[in-house]
């Protein structure tokens, strides 16, 4: 670029970005912008419901939150007639939106995060359309979506839901009753184990919304004493010398410096600020336990020690039903029958391979296709790689010999067969002009 494109071209946005200003006026007042609703906080973020976001399960629900949004989910095209085998990634809107771009605020993964956790707290979660490439019809079934939000089911209806979403214009969460023929419904497959009433989940929030209520009052600086008065407290003159005395001694504490008060010499005092003995902590380390046992998680896969079979347990029991809820759903609403005709499917590719070493890759291969188990093609994808263009990727064979010498042993073979079917030939021949 040269120097006067440069500065024909040339943008600054502090310059350019300010508001404009009234050039009448020579004080250079500026007018007033409508940028639209304003907040300090985002306000499309996620904001948990039951207390949850201070205990123990908020942590182990971002975890998993991370993992599966870690996982590739894309929209590809499958070859039906090799055995629905990965072929290739299709170009199209939802796999921008999946791998890239959701909306103006979240990127690919940001929306599977979104997705997960609000699943987690509510136990469904609808995953809503919003821009489109042209009007859908009203029973029709669209993949030229160009934005995707998460929303909060309010209401259900045979063929509808209203739910709760983000509106990026208005800046603001509005109701939008949606057809549910357009609209991704995901449940959580843990329901019954985080979202029931009476789940283990749901009693662990209580028991640490207890634990944070007996710190509270623990915390709270009062002195919890009892006065013995000299007298006995049965009539209402004696109940109200004794409320007198109380707010004395109250007033006296109050009004110290180091909080001392006096007492008369018959006046006995007890206080009863010690802690109070229960099993509440034993109940919070039980159900913890049970609940992390429930959902395959360890404390060594949160802290980030845990060694490969740990983790690739982990990621059959906890992340895999996670995903396949995701894309099954995405695949039904989001692909026409057109499209899945085609082979085309919205999937989910789990890069297993990252949590082992890079010298144990190529043993597995050369394994796999010594032994004539998987072709070269069927071994990249399940690393997730493309497929190879070569004819000999697709060719169940082993590739350490040597394909001339495998075709010459064979030509061989077929050659000796032939010269002892001609020798019998020929000694049949003889016995019978013999004969």
């Amino acid at each position: 670029m040269g120097l006067l494109d440069r500065f024909q071209k040339a943008w600054n946005a502090f310059l350019g970005k300010g508001p404009p200003y009234d050039e009448t006026n020579l004080y250079k007042v500026p007018k007033y912008i409508e940028y639209g609703r304003m907040s300090t906080n985002r306000p499309d973020r996620i904001y948990y419901s039951k207390g949850q976001e201070r205990t123990l399960v908020n942590a182990i629900y971002n975890r998993i939150a991370l993992d599966v949004s870690a996982i590739d989910i894309r929209h590809i095209k499958v070859n039906k007639e090799n055995n629905n085998r990965y072929e290739k990634d299709v170009d199209s809107s939802i796999n921008d939106i999946l791998t890239f771009s959701a909306n103006k605020d979240q990127t690919g993964r940001q929306l599977i995060q979104d997705i997960v956790m609000s699943m987690f707290d509510e136990g469904c979660v609808a995953v809503v359309p919003i821009d489109y490439d042209d009007k859908p019809e009203d029973d029709a079934i669209v993949n030229d979506i160009l934005t995707m939000r998460t929303g909060k089911i309010t209401k259900w209806y045979p063929d509808d839901v209203e739910v709760e979403i983000y509106n990026d214009i208005l800046g603001t969460k509005q109701l939008l009753t949606v057809p549910k023929i357009r609209t991704a419904i995901i449940e959580n497959p843990f329901y019954a184990v985080m979202n029931e009433p009476n789940s283990v989940v749901q009693r662990l929030i209580k028991k640490y919304n207890l634990l944070d209520m007996i710190d509270t009052q623990s915390a709270s600086g009062k002195l919890n004493l009892i006065i013995q008065l000299p007298y006995v407290i049965k009539t209402e003159a004696r109940k109200k010398q004794a409320a007198d005395r109380r707010a004395d001694i109250e007033s006296q504490l109050a009004d110290s410096q180091y909080g001392i008060a006096y007492t008369d010499g018959t006046e006995k005092v007890m206080q009863l600020n010690r802690p109070a003995d229960n099993n509440l902590l034993a109940q919070i380390q039980f159900l913890t336990s049970m609940f992390m046992g429930q959902l395959g998680v360890t404390d060594e896969i949160l802290n980030g020690t845990a060694d490969a079979k740990t983790m690739q347990n982990y990621f059959n029991r906890t992340v895999e039903p996670i995903c396949k809820a995701i894309t099954e759903e995405f695949s039904r609403k989001f692909i026409t029958k057109t499209g899945r005709t085609q082979g085309q499917r919205i999937s989910y590719f789990n890069q297993t391979y990252k949590l082992i070493s890079i010298d144990s890759i190529p043993d597995f291969a050369d394994k796999m296709t010594r032994n004539e188990i998987l072709s070269s093609n069927e071994v990249r994808e399940l690393i997730g790689m493309l497929p190879s263009d070569s004819p000999e990727a697709d060719e169940l064979r082993n590739k350490n010999l040597n394909k001339n010498n495998v075709e010459q042993e064979t030509v061989s073979e077929e050659e000796s067969a032939a010269k002892a079917e001609l020798a019998l030939l020929k000694k049949v021949s003889k016995n019978n002009s013999g004969g």
